[in-house]
């Protein structure tokens, strides 16, 4: 950079001179700026367009369909009897629903007493374990512990494995038929070895002791595997990372001992809790004390089983072991439905820390496809299929229950005679249509595009159902449509009409600095006005959709007295200035569409496929109008996704900031230039000024 000297020898402001003189520089820069300006509120108000017109594209879309043309109303001489509703595809007519001698109803079975005579009622938000001698029938416990996992499908029928072996736990082989496995929410049938035919079948999934999974199809790579299943027992292992006085156990109501070999006596072959610490192991008394396996004396804690809480009397410092082996215990459930989809049977594993409720919950929410209560008024269970209808034939049960569990909360077959226990098969619709006696697993069926519904039981009794078009609805449809319509040019006139201010150009940054906010956005508001005023695209458009409204419509579909809209009671306003504008005879309208609804449906969306213009509907000439005009704003003015080099406004743009970016360069040389004089001017007077002193010191110097 050139040094630069402002006026020490001539006294002159020379940084203003210059900033005076660029400011004449700068006025074609400027202007640039100012087009640029124009060009980017020019591009901003055509996409606006472009999206006013894409809405309505999105409304013409719609006006396409036949549900806009087609709503059915349905009345019925007998409401309580039968009702229905129609959709745009039943065709206009009439049903008589008579003699309904037997509604669908849902399977069920309720369960007696749930409570024994000595114990107290069960609470449903209690643990199971701690209510066990509670039931009506005792539950029966095994020891485990219940796990879950989720895997992913490998593209293969093996290779997916539960990882037991890194804990050294094995799989509990006697409970295989109630565990659980579902591919993507599908169940598996669970087995143990097979064997008379060592092949797992397609719906069969194989688990062996160490936890290896064999299916009898292939599961898709990705695919999501749930397996819920037992093993022997339950191994935690972790080393502490800060000092501890307490040990969280993951599972609650573990067991210290029990008659694991069912020999009638629990000893020390029954224990089931172990705990290890630091190579030392440690066992549970009948006082809840941990002690020292070898030696009674060194109490290590106590250990609450219930909670699953450890609690050590000395703090066990950071960096310390501890394992700790035990059981919990669990039983089964299972409930198989006869349902529309086949048979469904889902597993449920019960963990003994778990509640009635929880239990319900997990039936509840799981695909049995049942509907599972507890009554604490009664006392009693209540287990219904959601679906209505009798799905198992003429078999006894289309829904079963069995299960340890089961049994407890007396659902099982040998406890529906016991204790005011019962069950029902689920039952059929049966009634007559058009003199046609028929069945309905469903209060609730489809016929041709009419849902009807049977409200109750009726021999004799009979219901007319009348399907008609309703012209309301249709109506208010083909109303919110010249709505929408009307909104667009609406919006579109005022655009191309706007005033031009050709004096209030965009602000430059002077100017700016000039004016208050308020005043620059008065200005502003003035500089983008009538940008697009009388612009070939916008007009253009109007009047093709004008056209596309107002022209005949002749194919085969249309009646000669429906040909236009004005037939039908849509005409322009009378007011010119609102640019053509459509308004509704409403009584000629709904005259229009109860006396043919076919033609008037004809009239908007008849002849789509079409290649000849007057054969097609005037919503498709509207919707391939609008698209015409969105493709050639999109090539002038682009959209968010275009690129200045991809349209019309953008080039012209860039052309623009090339210029600018030349022109500043060019201002930059200027500046230099002027500086360059201006410095090269106070040198020589700085010269001067040194002669002249010089000169005068001599002239003194003489006298």
């Amino acid at each position: 950079m050139n040094m630069r000297i402002g006026g020490l020898a001539s006294g002159m402001d020379i940084d203003q001179i210059v900033k005076d003189l660029m400011k004449a520089e700068r006025i074609p820069l400027d202007k640039l700026k100012q087009k640029k300006q124009t060009l980017e509120w020019q591009r901003d108000d055509y996409r606006s367009m472009n999206t006013l017109l894409l809405d309505f594209r999105t409304e013409l879309t719609q006006m396409k369909l036949t549900t806009k043309y087609r709503a059915r109303s349905v009345t019925s001489s007998n409401e309580a009897l039968a009702t229905a509703t129609a959709s745009s595809a039943a065709s206009r007519g009439s049903y008589t629903i008579s003699n309904v001698t037997q509604l669908a109803t849902a399977a069920y079975r309720v369960s007696g007493k749930v409570t024994g005579d000595s114990g107290p009622k069960i609470d449903a938000s209690k643990s199971l374990d701690s209510q066990t001698t509670n039931f009506a029938s005792n539950i029966s416990w095994k020891q485990g512990s219940v796990e879950s996992k989720t895997l992913t499908g490998n593209g293969g029928t093996s290779g997916l494995n539960l990882d037991l072996e890194k804990s050294g736990v094995k799989i509990l082989t006697d409970s295989i038929s109630s565990m659980s496995v579902k591919v993507n929410g599908v169940a598996y049938e669970v087995v143990a070895e097979l064997d008379t035919d060592p092949k797992v079948s397609k719906n069969q999934v194989k688990i062996d002791e160490t936890g290896n999974l064999e299916f009898g199809t292939i599961i898709k790579e990705g695919a999501i595997v749930k397996v819920d299943y037992v093993t022997d027992k339950k191994v935690e292992e972790t080393t502490l990372t800060a000092d501890a006085t307490t040990f969280q156990l993951s599972k609650t109501n573990i067991n210290i001992k029990s008659d694991v070999n069912n020999d009638g006596v629990v000893d020390e072959n029954d224990i089931q809790f172990k705990l290890e610490i630091g190579g030392t192991s440690y066992s549970v008394d009948t006082n809840g004390n941990i002690i020292n396996s070898e030696n009674d004396n060194e109490v290590l804690g106590t250990f609450d089983n219930e909670k699953g809480t450890i609690h050590f009397n000395n703090k066990q410092t950071s960096g310390t072991t501890i394992k700790v082996t035990y059981t919990q215990n669990y039983t089964d459930f299972s409930v198989t439905s006869q349902t529309s989809k086949g048979e469904v049977k889902e597993n449920f594993l019960i963990q003994s820390s778990e509640t009635l409720n929880q239990v319900i919950n997990r039936v509840n929410a799981s695909n049995a496809g049942v509907s599972m209560l507890y009554d604490s008024a009664s006392d009693k269970i209540s287990l219904m299929r959601k679906e209505t209808g009798n799905f198992g034939g003429t078999s006894e049960d289309d829904m079963t229950v069995s299960g340890s569990l089961g049994s407890s909360l007396l659902l099982n077959d040998d406890d529906i005679t016991n204790n005011g226990a019962k069950k029902q098969k689920g039952t059929n619709a049966e009634f007559t249509i058009n003199g046609l006696t028929t069945s309905r697993s469903s209060n609730t069926f489809d016929m041709n595009g009419v849902t009807i519904t049977l409200k109750k039981e009726g021999p004799g009794e009979t219901a007319t159902l009348a399907i008609n078009n309703d012209s309301n609805i249709v109506f208010d449809n083909i109303k919110a449509f010249v709505d929408k319509y009307n909104e667009l040019i609406d919006k579109i006139n005022k655009k191309v009409s706007e005033e031009r201010y050709r004096s209030y150009t965009p602000l430059t940054d002077d100017q700016r600095e000039q004016l208050s906010d308020k005043q620059q956005e008065q200005w502003e508001e003035k500089a983008k006005s009538g940008l697009l005023r009388r612009d070939s695209i916008l007009t253009g458009a109007l009047s093709s959709m004008r056209q596309d409204f107002y022209s005949p419509v002749s194919n085969n579909q249309t009646d000669p007295l429906y040909r236009q809209l004005t037939s039908i009671g849509i005409t322009t306003t009378a007011n010119y200035l609102e640019g053509g504008k459509l308004e509704i005879n409403e009584a000629k309208l709904k005259e229009a569409i109860n006396n043919n609804p076919e033609a008037v449906e004809a009239l908007f969306r008849g002849g789509g496929d079409s290649s000849v213009e007057s054969e097609k509907g005037i919503v498709h000439r509207l919707y391939e109008s609008v698209n015409g005009t969105m493709d050639k704003l999109k090539a002038r003015a682009g959209n968010a996704f275009s690129t200045n080099e991809q349209f019309t406004i953008g080039k012209s743009l860039k052309s623009v900031d090339d210029q600018i970016d030349s022109f500043e360069d060019r201002l930059k040389q200027i500046e230099d230039r002027y500086w360059r004089q201006f410095t090269a001017m106070e040198k020589a007077i700085q010269r001067a000024n040194s002669q002249s002193s010089y000169l005068m010191q001599q002239f003194s110097g003489g006298n």
